[in-house]
């Protein structure tokens, strides 16, 4: 009998626990939902929640007030970032009053990252994507490969990204496109932030076996809220171009780049990203490369993703024999961490 009661309470202490652990999210309508927070990023709060099969996503203008225990980093739009043990807030006059934090308003919060006993993979974000065309008519074919990989920490970030596409068609030579980049930012505050970043592509209409750009810059977000980014960067770069047997060319080059970019995501369940970088050259007279992507995804339930992507570069100045420019278009079905 004592037995029983003592597993009884232990068993209620137990669920009493794990109750107290689960975070409280009130949203502007009156509903309270407990679970967990994730992550809030563009404008978006991802919760999960033991009765559904994958993470809420709720407007972070919806909710009026959360609660948890746990370690979470924030980014305020002015570029100040908090890492905080405990996360208290309540909604009072648009504003959330933040622990260890002076008051915020609503608007000023535009990323919440869960830091689990601040472990290396509670700072990870990863995507993964595929896409397959294929047409009857002279057996063409296309495979799309794209990958992501990033890690934030309070004072910088390290993204890698890679994609792919392979064409293949009757009587016509395989058409292949890769890149590749590697980045560091460092966090400056006020929105500035320092720029180490590596580009690679290779492409086969350009006949362009190699080319590796190395570039270092600064860059500041001109607006940065729940509904859109904004920002730009420039800086210098080193340009390493490397072409097949049939150009008799490889070419090294000093050039400045100027860069914009802007990411849209207060539509539902969709957000669009854009970006154009443009390198005139500063070692070969009248030259200017142009970089163009424009970006339009569609999220779906289970962290799943489509995306409809179309990138475009220009040389105004290419190697002897080959194409000024080309560009892609691709479809992809993919998943996000």
């Amino acid at each position: 009998m004592n037995l029983k009661f003592i597993v009884l309470c232990f068993g209620f202490l137990l669920s009493l626990s794990a109750y107290s652990q689960k975070d409280t999210l009130v949203l502007s309508n009156g509903d309270q939902i407990l679970g967990e927070i994730k992550k809030m990023d563009r404008g978006v709060l991802n919760f999960s929640t033991p009765y559904s099969s994958g993470d809420l996503k709720v407007k972070w203008k919806k909710v009026k007030s959360v609660k948890s225990a746990k370690r979470f980093l924030i980014t305020a739009k002015d570029g100040d970032r908090y890492k905080i043990d405990g996360l208290d807030a309540n909604s009072a006059n648009d504003t959330l009053d933040f622990k260890d934090i002076n008051v915020l308003g609503i608007d000023e919060i535009v990323f919440i990252k869960l830091l689990k006993k601040d472990s290396f993979v509670s700072r990870l974000n990863a995507s993964l994507s595929f896409g397959y065309n294929f047409t009857k008519a002279s057996n063409a074919s296309q495979l799309t490969v794209a990958a992501a990989l990033g890690y934030t920490s309070d004072y910088y970030s390290i993204a890698t990204r890679f994609s792919a596409v392979r064409s293949n068609q009757d009587d016509v030579e395989e058409i292949q496109r890769t890149s590749g980049e590697l980045a560091f930012n460092y966090f400056l505050g006020r929105e500035y932030f320092l720029i180490l970043q590596s580009e690679y592509l290779s492409n086969s209409e350009q006949k362009l076996k190699l080319r590796m750009t190395n570039k270092v810059g600064l860059g500041k977000y001109f607006i940065h809220n729940n509904r859109m980014f904004f920002g730009g960067n420039m800086g210098v770069a080193w340009n390493n171009e490397e072409y097949d047997g049939a150009v008799d060319e490889n070419r090294n080059s000093g050039e400045a780049f100027v860069a914009l970019e802007v990411n849209f995501f207060d539509f539902n369940a969709f957000s669009l990203a854009s970006g154009i970088t443009a390198y005139p050259s500063l070692t070969e007279k009248e030259r200017l490369r142009a970089d163009f992507n424009l970006d339009l995804k569609y999220d779906l339930p289970l962290d799943l993703f489509l995306k409809l992507g179309f990138n475009y570069n220009y040389d105004s100045k290419p190697a002897e024999g080959t194409s000024y420019d080309d560009y892609i278009i691709r479809t992809t079905l993919g998943w996000s961490l």
